[in-house]
């Protein structure tokens, strides 16, 4: 065999191999893509991202059905948080009458008592003091007395001017103005005018719960003197301090009612009147205190947080969509809507309250009447694939 037959059959073999290569290829093309036309089975939906990442390109748009946005009048709504305080205008102070050592407490942190009911006794030497004026004043009282009825009889005899008996009527006066006020002063104090002890007790002025507690037992107190041994407060009605950002006071005026919801009870809901506006507005993150007063049902325990929602006066018409049209994803809501073509847009939306049916609220983000994907969770899965 010479050199140049061997090499053309080296080449024919070359070009079968080559033909044969290609004769397999175009077969198995041919047989990936029957199923989708030979009526077994659908084709598998494909989705391909546009250059912006919240556009779709859908192959089979038709596997994903659409709904279309209804449309509710409702008043604008303005939710903010809040917490519960008692109402300052009643909140009372209980302090300690005398100086002295706290020897007994009848009362604690947190509890409710009575009007009269007894909180604590002090042991305390400011009784021997006021016991000790008292009695001189009942003394002197009684010498003025005996003197204005002997300055009496010689009056009647003409043995004294006039005015030396309006002397003695003056003294008997003076005498028994320090015999009220340190009997006075005793009272107050507690003590028995009689049989005087070293102990002083003081009780409620108000009925209410005590929010705040500064002695315990042998701790040593001031007389009128800050800070006071207890604060009872009156919690039928409370205050709930609001902050609201600046750019929303708008929404906000004094006299209208807020609906509000503890964070305790969501599903209760309690109107609350605005009761002020603070004039000042935190330089730091822009809010303003708002205080709502609202009457207390027993529920509402000072500190409780509450979500307080406000309703504008113009009616807005908001859009409606199932719940599942809404996508929660990076802590922002979004629905998906077609824009031609196949092609869908990822879309975000605010929304409102949930509506009876299952429906949601859209704020702002969709328009009544628009078209979204009615399942948003299968069409995200179906992109994340």
């Amino acid at each position: 065999m010479t050199r140049y037959s061997l090499l053309a059959r080296t080449m024919l073999a070359l070009t079968l191999c080559a033909g044969m290569i290609l004769l397999t290829g175009g077969c198995a093309k041919r047989g990936a893509a029957e199923p989708a036309g030979n009526g077994t089975g659908p084709a598998p939906a494909t989705v391909e991202p546009d250059l912006d990442a919240n556009n779709f390109q859908m192959e089979h748009p038709e596997r994903f059905p659409l709904a279309t946005a209804g449309e509710r009048v409702a008043a604008p709504e303005l939710n903010v948080t809040g917490v519960v305080t008692p109402d300052v205008s009643r909140q009372v102070p209980v302090p300690s009458l005398a100086t002295g050592r706290v020897v007994e407490i009848h009362a604690r942190l947190g509890d409710a008592v009575q009007q009269g009911q007894l909180l604590f006794k002090v042991r305390s030497t400011d009784i021997s003091g006021a016991y000790s004026d008292y009695r001189k004043a009942v003394r002197n009282e009684q010498l003025a007395r005996l003197q204005l009825d002997r300055a009496k009889l010689l009056f009647e005899d003409g043995a004294i001017p006039k005015s030396a008996l309006e002397i003695a009527q003056t003294t008997e006066d003076n005498a028994l103005v320090d015999v009220d006020t340190t009997t006075e002063h005793l009272r107050q104090l507690g003590s028995d005018l009689d049989h005087p002890s070293g102990i002083v007790s003081v009780f409620a002025p108000i009925a209410g719960v005590i929010t705040d507690q500064q002695i315990t037992t042998s701790s040593g107190v001031q007389a009128l003197t800050a800070p006071n041994p207890f604060t009872i407060s009156d919690l039928s009605r409370v205050w709930v301090v609001c902050d609201v950002y600046e750019n929303n006071m708008a929404q906000v005026h004094v006299g209208e009612y807020a609906e509000i919801r503890l964070t305790a009870y969501p599903e209760r809901v309690w109107k609350a009147r605005i009761g002020n506006i603070l004039p000042v507005v935190d330089p730091s993150v822009r809010t303003a205190k708002v205080r709502l007063e609202v009457e207390n049902p027993g529920l509402m325990r000072t500190g409780m947080f509450v979500t307080a929602t406000f309703h504008g006066q113009t009616a807005e018409h908001r859009a409606t969509v199932p719940a599942s049209a809404i996508l929660h994803l990076h802590d922002r809501e979004w629905v998906y809507t077609p824009t031609g073509n196949g092609r869908f847009r990822r879309q975000a939306v605010t929304t409102g309250s949930m509506l009876p049916g299952n429906l949601q609220e859209i704020v702002t983000g969709l328009a009544p009447g628009g078209s979204v994907i009615s399942n948003a969770l299968v069409f995200q899965n179906t992109v994340e694939q």
